[in-house]
């Protein structure tokens, strides 16, 4: 919220709508064999999670190069209008939505990098788990928001917050 000079109540919301928002973009795109093979080839190239051993140096550093190029690749021409939608459902305006999501994707990237490392995936593992996940995401809740949400609730107990609370306490080393 720093970063962004907005109140830590609309960043959290907006984080939690975002996140799961960028998981589900890059499933979509990983259903296509080719650009299965691409995210695959980027993450093994550059996105091996490293990126999350130092979340605060990442977002501190301001480089907003490596997600620009990333939300070219995920969201392509759709960029503006899920900014837009995502400023709408979060009260973040549009700018600072933008901002959010150049920050957030390196390390969703990290993040995909990383359990692909763990897990040893290799393009067609990648993408199912991906596939996974979005069909979870989507079967969840009626409305984009309610998928979110149920996303996001990892106890099951109809409150994100604390869930998105120690996710982000995690990152930052808290």
């Amino acid at each position: 919220s720093r970063q962004l000079g907005a109140d830590p109540g609309t960043t959290s919301n907006a984080i939690a709508a975002a996140l799961p928002l960028l998981l589900s973009a890059v499933a979509r795109n990983a259903g296509n064999p080719d650009q299965a093979h691409s995210l695959d080839r980027a993450i093994s190239e550059d996105h091996d999670g490293s990126i999350l051993d130092d979340v605060p140096g990442f977002l501190n550093q301001g480089n907003s190069r490596p997600g620009a190029g990333i939300l070219r690749h995920v969201l392509g021409g759709r960029q503006q209008s899920v900014q837009t939608g995502l400023s709408q459902a979060t009260g973040l305006d549009t700018g600072k939505t933008a901002q959010l999501l150049t920050m957030l994707a390196p390390l969703v990237m990290g993040a995909l990098g990383r359990t692909k490392r763990e897990n040893q995936l290799d393009s067609d593992g990648l993408s199912t788990m991906l596939t996974s996940e979005h069909e979870r995401l989507k079967d969840s809740a009626p409305g984009v928001m309610g998928a979110l949400s149920r996303f996001l609730d990892q106890d099951n107990d109809g409150n994100v917050m604390d869930d998105v609370g120690g996710m982000l306490g995690k990152a930052f080393g808290r």
